[in-house]
């Protein structure tokens, strides 16, 4: 798990530096243009290196999250669970899974190396508004890992929802404890349980 935290951390950043994509970007285009100069970026970055969480955590909140679907996430994340919330419910349950996702990646991030990204063939068909990018993950000394980003055309752009690394989704992840935390204590439950989570890690990372 500890491995699968710094892979995605370093996925959560290989779409930072797409602040100008225009609505007309192609998926592939969006993913791929920026992951080069991000992972250069996080290479030279000494204060991240070092363990800079906070630092890692300004960086994703500034660049990252225009660029990922977080209530889609969140949506698929909850399942079935995500009808018997209202619309109050739903925007708090995005917005903590959103900085759960943040606070706890943004310190595996710290802890990244030399994994490198390589993507594959891209196919879309003319009017698609779902895509898949394919690609794999690099490291020295170990297998290839397999690499899919699914995104979606929105009226602003393409968009991130979620994220699947070497078979695992990073949203499908969650599922069966939220599921567990739901039926132990409602929907309000859930949302008090990544409550008390993004307090305690978000503690840790400002130590």
């Amino acid at each position: 798990m500890k491995s699968l935290k710094i892979l995605l951390a370093v996925l959560l950043l290989t779409v930072a530096g797409a602040q100008a994509q225009t609505p007309d970007t192609p998926p592939d285009v969006l993913i791929k243009s920026v992951t080069n100069e991000v992972l250069d970026i996080i290479r030279k970055d000494k204060e991240i290196q070092s363990g800079n969480s906070q630092k890692a955590i300004e960086l994703i909140d500034a660049k990252v999250l225009p660029h990922f679907n977080f209530l889609h996430m969140t949506q698929l994340a909850l399942g079935r669970n995500w009808r018997s919330a209202n619309a109050e419910q739903r925007k708090s349950l995005s917005d903590e899974f959103r900085t759960l996702l943040v606070n706890t990646y943004s310190k595996a991030l710290t802890e990244y190396k030399n994994q490198a990204i390589e993507f594959k063939p891209f196919r879309m068909k003319a009017g698609d508004t779902e895509a898949k990018v394919t690609a794999q993950i690099t490291q020295p000394g170990a297998r290839p890992i397999p690499l899919n980003y699914y995104l979606e055309k929105l009226p602003q752009g393409w968009e991130v929802y979620d994220i699947e690394v070497d078979g695992i989704s990073l949203v499908v992840n969650y599922r069966d404890s939220f599921a567990d935390q739901v039926r132990n204590g409602g929907v309000d439950g859930l949302i008090k349980s990544l409550q008390a989570k993004n307090r305690v890690v978000a503690a840790g990372a400002k130590k």
